[in-house]
């Protein structure tokens, strides 16, 4: 049987900075287990939703016993694809995370934001799950402090910026050896 989390969070931050801190999230001083970001595809659809699909690099530490259990050769990087929701390309028969996060703007309190997170950690190892669902369980929510604090972190950062700057993609120009991904916004 799978593990479930749920929270609420009220943001103290308008909807459309928060919004804007999110896929300015990383790099952040709280993520260092993120390696690198990289956006696949984006667009707004016909009914003003927007469609991101981004490719992330995360280092993967396993639990001591797990350590012993499992063959040293497997990879330590884990690679997450997000969408709306986000799920590994690698390690999804040890364990698989599906989270949903909805931020939407709170009508009775414009200048705040409310976060609904939901996970759902589940792991087909005869014999293993249990104990591996119970440590992804207590991983994600140890985790989330710190994505809170790197949410907080980044929002710091765009309200110290011109309004114009949080509002539109910041702006790169690539080095000869360096390929921003393509967009579609």
């Amino acid at each position: 049987m799978a593990r479930y989390f749920r929270s609420e969070v009220d943001i103290k931050s308008p909807w459309h900075q928060v919004l804007a801190a999110f896929w300015q999230r990383y790099p952040n001083p709280y993520s260092a287990h993120v390696l690198t970001e990289d956006v696949l595809y984006r667009e707004v659809t016909p009914s003003n939703h927007l469609l991101s699909r981004r490719l992330l690099t995360k280092t993967n530490r396993l639990p001591g016993w797990a350590e012993r259990v499992f063959p040293a050769h497997m990879a330590r990087a884990v690679y997450v694809l997000e969408d709306s929701i986000t799920w590994n390309l690698n390690h999804n028969t040890l364990m698989t995370v599906v989270e949903r996060c909805l931020f939407e703007e709170d009508r009775s309190r414009p200048a705040w934001t409310k976060l609904k997170r939901e996970a759902c950690i589940s792991s087909g190892v005869y014999g293993l799950a249990r104990p591996i669902q119970e440590f992804g369980l207590a991983r994600f929510k140890s985790n989330q402090a710190r994505a809170m604090k790197g949410l907080e972190y980044a929002l710091s950062k765009i309200q110290s910026k011109p309004l114009t700057s949080v509002l539109l993609p910041p702006q790169t120009t690539p080095t000869p050896t360096t390929q921003n991904p393509k967009q579609f916004v």
